[in-house]
Parts: structure tokens; sequence; C-alpha cells
């Protein structure tokens, strides 16, 4: 399991079941009841944040093996690396994160990592459930009616706010 200095929950899923829209309305629940989020987001594809004629993406490409750009109202660091050959870990991109300023870390994705994960699944997406075979889903989040869960806790994704409930519910348990 994933050891982190501050409470990390993870939504896993099938592309196309709802996982970034649902983390977009939890987090700002969350916010709004005044916890500081962190979200690490697994991406399947190559990904820029800045584009040509911007002044960090012409000294990235220019050769700079890490780009810090800032503001009065934010930060960010891009780190290449060129010569990994495979998906940075979830345990590796935490590090990069500063704890001490986060009450919860949220990941989407990494779902064959070890840490505690909320499933989100919909038929539309035509796969099985991964909840019977993840001993780490801790809860299963769908429309209603839900497929057979097991002993799993069930959430509705149209009902954002007993989600956050049972994430706030989890953070009490498990150290915010």
């Amino acid at each position: 399991m994933i050891d982190t200095l501050c409470p990390l929950l993870g939504f896993v899923g099938y592309s196309g079941s709802g996982k970034t829209t649902l983390l977009t309305q939890l987090i700002t629940l969350l916010r709004d009841r005044g916890y500081r989020i962190g979200v690490i987001k697994h991406a399947h594809h190559q990904f820029d944040i800045d584009y040509p004629g911007k002044d960090s993406y012409e000294l990235r490409h220019a050769g700079a093996a890490q780009m810090l750009v800032a503001s009065q109202y934010r930060w960010a660091l891009i780190t290449e690396t060129p010569q990994q050959d495979h998906d940075p870990q979830l345990d590796e991109l935490i590090d990069q994160l500063d704890c001490a300023n986060l009450d919860l870390i949220l990941a989407e994705g990494f779902k064959h990592a070890a840490y505690p994960k909320i499933e989100v699944y919909r038929d539309v997406v035509a796969h099985s459930p991964l909840n019977p075979q993840d001993p780490d889903i801790i809860a299963l989040i769908t429309e209603l009616p839900a497929p057979a869960a097991g002993d799993l806790p069930l959430l509705d994704i149209n009902d954002p706010s007993a989600i956050a409930d049972f994430v706030e519910a989890y953070l009490q348990q498990n150290g915010s």
C-alpha cells in the first residue's frame, strides 16, 4: 500500500465512466467544506501544458530538462522525462506534492497501484466492474440500480453531495 503524508484516495474506472466530471463536482464540494485538495491525474497519452509561442514552451524546447513558470497566482513545473520507458508511479508523483498544504490527495486513474480507490462504473462503458478483482476498492459509484457490489458501499453517481459525505467520513477515519 502506498504510504503518504496526507490521505490518498483514488477514483478509478474505464475511460468514459465519468471520473473527471465527478471529480470536478467533488473537488468543488470538498473545497467549499474547507478541504485543501491535491489531484494527480494519469494520462494515457502525450500532453503539453504550454504551446508554441509561449516563453515556457520555447525555453523547454530549447533543451531545459525542467521548466518552472510562476506568477502571483500559480506556478507549474514541467519536467521532461525522455529516458523514462514507463509511466511514472503514483508514489513518485505524490512526492512532488506539498502535503503540508493539503488535506487530501485525489488520484484519477492508477488503477493497478495498491492504494484506497473508489470505482466509478457505468454500464455504458461495456466493461466488467474492477471491484471483484481489486481488494483496494473501498466503494462503488454507479448509476442506480447498481450491479452487484458485494459488501462495498454503493454511491449514486448523480448525488455528488453524498459522495462528498463518504469522502469526508473516509478522511475522518484515515487521518485528516
